[in-house]
């Protein structure tokens, strides 16, 4: 893939090896927390993906001449992203019924905030050096 693309987004996988490793050296903290390990690395994949596919539209919408596709592409991965999420989530809450872990939603809900800050924040360096953006 292109430097251009993978270079401002390297946090992105910094926070996703970082979880997971977490996760799984962490296993028995998680377990006397009451943390499902499961719900956690599926839930940091789910969203690992899910952001890295937002930030590739919106970088793609930048090679583009018109002004307004960087715009409709930020707030269309925005909404895909979200709704996407809250889908999974939905899912899960309706197939595990009483056995949700919250803990874990919770801290999926966390690294969606972080992988959303993330993937702006280098969005935004690229957008500052695009030469007419």
């Amino acid at each position: 893939m292109n430097k251009e693309l993978l270079q401002p987004i390297r946090p992105l996988f910094i926070v996703f090896i970082l979880v997971n490793a977490l996760a799984i050296a962490g296993k028995s903290f998680l377990l006397k927390q009451g943390i499902s390990q499961d719900v956690l690395i599926l839930g940091n994949l789910l969203l690992f993906g899910v952001s890295f596919i937002a930030y590739y539209i919106t970088w793609r919408s930048l090679q583009s001449s018109n002004p307004q596709a960087f715009l409709r592409a930020m707030y269309g991965s925005f909404m895909v992203k979200f709704f996407l999420t809250a889908m999974v989530a939905f899912i899960y809450i309706m197939v595990a019924k009483k056995n949700v872990n919250k803990p874990a939603l919770g801290i999926c809900a966390v690294l969606y905030i972080l992988y959303s800050f993330v993937e702006i924040k280098a969005l935004l360096k690229l957008l500052k050096k695009k030469k007419n953006g």
